[in-house]
This record gives structure tokens, C-alpha cells and sequence, in this order.
């Protein structure tokens, strides 16, 4: 014992010296974090929100009276409304699959939902005009069906949806895989068919991870730009969501209306952060509480 203990001291001290720092590297490694979070977070919600008052409430309260700012809000808040449930679905199923099955293509669907994060959203955007434009592989038939996609709500849905599918699974998809299928296991033992294996034992282990990835992707769906601002047209008061509808009014030197959505914006990001970490953190203790 006395041995095992001896030999234990050097590897014990070694650690102690490779995690371990003096007070002048830890305060130098400490500023620069807070420096580098203050410069690029603090500071500029700082300025939105301190832009978006300037001139009064009365101004800020003015911008959403325009019909074509409630409109930005509207149709932001209803793709998201769609694009959300949709790779909320997608999301669940993939990494069901994923983790509870072995078959050939795994490792490759695998990349394949990792794909919209690896291209750039406006060639994701490209992409869908190549298809579904006027001179796009079913623009013909589009147009003589009297069906509108680009330039249209349904090709910002679609985009939203592809640049916004990763998030759900890839947030499942690891905590499924470490909490194991045994229980799901048990329950099909004692007769429970696959609805109520989900509801009552897969969605309470999962309910904190599912909850962390919806958040970011609706926080993506409402934020994004690129894609949306290559299918969309920038037609105000018809395809305009809140980021393009902000790009409009900066250009128009309406900054304080401009600042007045961003802010509204930022707000919802603020929100999102906020439950994200919260769920992060529930998702967890989850976790620990299973492999204890």
C-alpha cells in the first residue's frame, strides 16, 4: 500500500504542476478574456440599445408602427414558427436513428446533417435559386403551375430550414448516445410499443437537450441573413425579414429605426442565451445523475 502510494505522489504532483499556474499568467489569461468579452459583446449591445433610444421612446416605439417593419417582425417570427417544428422533427428522428441503430451510411448521414454548417449560407441560398428559380431545374414547372418559390415566403422558409437542421440533432445526438439504450430496452421488455417508449422514457431523459438545441435554432432561423437575402428579393413590406429589413433602414440613414429592430433582435438572442445555458446546464446534471 505504502508503495502504491509513493508512486501515486509523482503523478499527483505532475498534474498539480501542468493545471496549475502562477498569479501573474492567470491574471494576464483572465484580462484578456474579459477584454476580448467586453470589446465584442458588451460593447456592441451596449451601442445598439443606447442607438436604438437616442432619439426617445416615442421614435422607437414609432419604428414598429411602419407597415413595413411589422411586417419584418411578422414574417421572421412566422418562418421561424416553421422552420423550428420542422427540424425539431427532424432533428428527434435523426438522432433516434442514429444512436439506437447500427447500418450502413451512418457515419455519413452523420456528415451530411453536419453540411449546412460547413457551407457558406449564401451558397446555400444559390443553391435553392438553381432549383427552384426561374431558370432553375424546376422553375419551368413552377412557373406553369402558377407556384411562387423564390422571391417568395416558401424559398425563406426553405433556406431556414436548411441552414437551421443541424442544430436539433447535433444536440441529441451525443447525450442519446452516452445515456445508452437500456431503459428504452426495458420498456419494450414489459410491452410498451414505440409511441409510449418515446413519451415516457426517451423525452424526460432528453427533454433539457432537445430544449438547448430548439433554442439555437430558433435563434438561428431569426437571425439569418445570407441565405434569406439571396431567395428573398429584399421586396419590403413582402420578403423582408428583421435582418434584411435593418440592412434597408441603416442604408436609408434611418439609424435610429434601424437600431430600434436590431435591438429587438438582440433582445431575443439575450432571451435565447439565457434558456440555452439554463437547458445546457439542466441537460447536465441529467446526464451525471445518469451515469452515477
Amino acid at each position: 500500500m505504502a508503495g502504491a502510494i509513493a508512486l501515486l505522489k509523482p503523478r499527483m504532483a505532475a498534474r498539480r504542476a501542468a493545471t496549475s499556474e502562477s498569479l501573474v499568467i492567470k491574471v494576464i489569461f483572465i484580462t484578456i478574456v474579459l477584454a476580448f468579452f467586453a470589446l465584442f459583446l458588451v460593447l456592441p449591445l451596449v451601442v445598439v440599445f443606447q442607438e436604438a433610444f437616442s432619439k426617445g421612446l416615442t421614435v422607437f416605439l414609432k419604428t414598429f408602427e411602419d407597415r413595413a417593419t411589422a411586417h419584418a417582425v411578422w414574417l421572421t417570427l412566422l418562418v421561424a414558427a416553421i422552420a423550428v417544428p420542422l427540424n425539431t422533427i427532424f432533428g428527434v428522428t435523426a438522432a433516434w436513428g442514429i444512436s439506437r441503430f447500427r447500418f450502413r451510411g451512418r457515419s455519413f448521414l452523420i456528415t451530411l446533417i453536419d453540411l449546412p454548417l460547413w457551407i457558406s449560407p449564401v451558397v446555400g441560398g444559390l443553391i435553392y435559386v438553381l432549383v427552384f428559380g426561374a431558370q432553375g431545374w424546376l422553375g419551368p414547372w413552377l412557373q406553369a403551375n402558377d407556384i411562387r418559390v423564390i422571391f417568395a415566403i416558401p424559398g425563406i422558409v426553405l433556406v431556414t430550414v436548411f441552414v437551421t437542421f443541424p442544430f436539433v440533432a447535433r444536440g441529441l445526438i451525443p447525450l442519446m448516445q452516452a445515456q445508452g439504450a437500456r431503459e428504452e430496452e426495458a420498456a419494450a421488455t414489459l410491452g410498451a410499443n414505440g409511441w409510449q417508449m418515446f413519451m415516457r422514457v426517451t423525452l424526460p431523459k432528453i427533454k433539457w437537450g432537445l430544449l438547448y438545441g430548439v433554442i439555437l435554432c430558433n435563434a438561428r432561423a431569426m437571425g439569418e441573413f445570407g441565405a434569406v437575402s439571396v431567395v428573398s428579393g429584399h421586396i419590403r413590406g413582402k420578403t423582408n425579414t428583421m435582418p434584411l429589413h435593418i440592412e434597408i433602414l441603416y442604408n436609408e440613414y434611418h439609424f435610429a429605426s434601424a437600431f430600434a429592430v436590431a435591438s429587438v433582435l438582440a433582445l431575443l438572442a439575450l432571451l435565447s442565451l439565457a434558456i440555452k445555458t439554463f437547458a445546457e446546464w439542466q441537460s447536465a446534471r441529467q446526464l451525471r445523475q445518469t451515469n452515477m
